[in-house]
């Protein structure tokens, strides 16, 4: 049996999606598969449960016998992690919790798939890091990272040294067309001569970018004030607008599929935003409503503006986690992932190795 754990730099990557998809892809070559997320972390209630709707993603997409409480061992919920820094967890127990699930979910599979946590130093804790899981069940890893920039390859780098030789290689995924040259051609060939692995990367899709201004409004809260603007346009990323409105058009300018989040007695920031094509929508915070005429203007633009009451601090947070759950865990978005694995990168390879 090969054990893989798969982890990621930062949340909103795609690791749920591209951890079902590897599953998906090696039953299709004949593979039998096992799935476990040993710290759940991105939780929801569930019929009175709190649990983390990856592992239920997993279990119905691989047609997985194994229970809940077998799939996610930990539910790594603040509650839980405060009574652990209060004495309260028992980190050697916990440790047996997981191997004795683990053993009974990877019973008879050719492959066994592990997925991280949103931060792979999530678990400090209880002394179960992604790195001290794959310690604990003998895994390899595999990296999933954004590429946005150069300096991305320092936690690439960081994340080599951590897990060391566990550590398989790194796939980079939702790579910009405007980046994706710079990567495959530079920041590889960086990584290669460093003894780090690339499988490959996966350029930005469209049916996996974010969610819509329907399901971001329902996630946050909000109140639309545009009625008569069509809320189907996806939503990608957010920008905060706490800069001055003569310095915040430019910065606007260059961003994409974005919500913006700012105060509602911002007239100058919201104005700029309304000239900003790269601006899918409005989240003004605090209760404060705009101006006729900016909500005028918005309305002939088409760009929804979403009234919430919460202050900017609780928006960002709620606004973050609608776009974290809802980019890649729906079964749609696992079949695209899968493609995408099979289009961009050598599954038979990343498999075998």
């Amino acid at each position: 049996m090969k054990t893989v754990l798969v982890t990621s730099t930062t949340g909103g990557t795609g690791k749920t999606a591209i951890t079902v998809a590897l599953g998906r892809l090696a039953q299709k070559r004949g593979l039998t598969v096992g799935y476990m997320k040993p710290k759940g972390t991105n939780l929801e209630s569930v019929v009175g449960k709190t649990r983390d709707e990856d592992p239920m993603l997993a279990r119905e997409l691989l047609d997985l016998d194994a229970g809940m409480h077998q799939l996610e061992p930990v539910v790594y919920s603040p509650t839980f992690v405060q009574e652990a820094i209060r004495g309260r967890a028992d980190p050697e127990q916990l440790r047996a919790d997981i191997e004795e699930n683990f053993e009974t979910v990877a019973e008879g599979v050719d492959l066994m798939l592990l997925e991280g946590s949103k931060f792979h130093w999530t678990g400090g804790s209880i002394e179960l890091t992604d790195a001290d899981i794959a310690e604990l069940l003998d895994a390899e890893v595999i990296l999933v990272s954004e590429y946005t920039e150069a300096g991305d390859v320092d936690e690439v780098l960081a994340v080599k040294k951590e897990f060391g030789d566990r550590f398989a290689g790194v796939l980079f995924n939702d790579v910009s067309p405007d980046r994706y040259d710079e990567l495959v051609e530079d920041a590889m060939a960086f990584l290669d001569g460093r003894g780090i692995h690339s499988y490959g990367a996966l350029p930005h899709d469209e049916q996996l970018g974010g969610v819509t201004v329907a399901d971001l409004l329902d996630g946050i809260g909000g109140e639309l004030l545009t009625p008569d603007v069509s809320t189907d346009g996806r939503i990608e990323r957010f920008l905060v607008g706490a800069m001055s409105g003569s310095s915040a058009l430019s910065r606007l300018r260059r961003t994409r599929n974005a919500a913006l989040i700012t105060g509602g007695d911002r007239s100058d920031i919201q104005t700029a935003a309304l000239q900003a094509s790269g601006i899918g929508c409005m989240i003004l915070t605090g209760g404060h409503r705009p101006s006729q005429a900016v909500l005028g203007k918005a309305t002939s633009e088409g760009v929804p503006i979403v009234l919430v009451q919460s202050d900017t601090r609780t928006t960002i947070d709620r606004t973050e986690s609608v776009l974290g759950s809802g980019r890649t865990r729906t079964p749609e978005a696992v079949e695209r992932m899968a493609e995408l694995l099979a289009e961009s990168v050598s599954v038979d390879s990343m498999l075998e190795e």
